[in-house]
């Protein structure tokens, strides 16, 4: 039997390409989704939200930024249904529908018991024309993530958890776990709905920053905008 110190040195450069170094942004060997937004897309492993693995996402109480970070994404997440398990609000369906999700798509499934919330979650997540679903699960802990975590692995679905802003010390069986904060600048009509995000949990090296994105589509933005400026022009000109 050789010895370990007759071995050769372990040089970085002959590791092979698909093992993840934890100095680099990983390469997800999953298919990704594109969040629709580019900056946040350069941060994410491969690129966008990860298909097949649980994102949670923090915030705190009475807040409700989810849609605005998730909406583009899921407009394109394929024509199957969205499943909302236990949303705190009925989605608006006409906002939804201008931004690309049409309402027929939309799936709610009210359950006030955590039991009956995750029992919803597992059978969404086994249904083949299931898109995506999305979770309000504010007393959820690790053992049933982890349950939900395999699901979507399983059946390679999308799949967001919605938890409160004081889990984030938790331990965490997510892929990815982000926190919210609205970052509105008042003055300006686009700002208003602005997010911070911050990268708590990725497959790589940690993001010290918060993400500033303008979660309002470009073109309402611009409209926004313009009706602004015509409302602050003195009559007459």
């Amino acid at each position: 039997m050789s010895s370990l110190a007759h071995r050769s040195p372990l040089v970085l450069q002959d590791i092979h390409a698909d093992v993840w170094r934890a100095h680099t942004l990983s390469q997800a060997v999953l298919a990704v989704l594109a969040t629709g937004d580019a900056a946040l897309d350069a941060q994410l492993p491969g690129g966008g939200w990860p298909v097949g693995a649980l994102t949670e996402i923090l915030q705190a109480p009475g807040v409700h930024s989810e849609w605005r970070l998730l909406l583009p994404a899921l407009a394109r997440s394929g024509p199957g249904p969205v499943v909302l398990v236990a949303p705190p609000h009925v989605p608006f369906a006409p906002s939804l529908a201008a931004q690309g999700l049409a309402a027929q798509r939309l799936l709610c499934v009210n359950a006030a018991a955590p039991v009956q919330r995750l029992w919803a979650c597992e059978q969404a997540l086994r249904c083949a024309e299931v898109s995506a679903v999305l979770a309000w699960l504010p007393q959820a802990r690790s053992d049933p993530l982890r349950r939900l975590q395999m699901a979507a692995a399983e059946h390679r679905k999308l799949l967001f958890v919605m938890r409160p802003a004081a889990c984030r010390d938790e331990a965490s069986p997510a892929a990815l776990r982000l926190y919210l904060q609205a970052a509105g600048l008042g003055a300006n009509p686009g700002a208003a709905d602005a997010l911070q995000v911050h990268l708590l949990k990725r497959r790589g090296p940690p993001l010290d920053q918060p993400l500033h994105l303008q979660a309002r589509p470009a073109r309402l933005t611009l409209l926004l905008a313009a009706a602004h400026a015509l409302d602050c022009t003195p009559s007459g000109a």
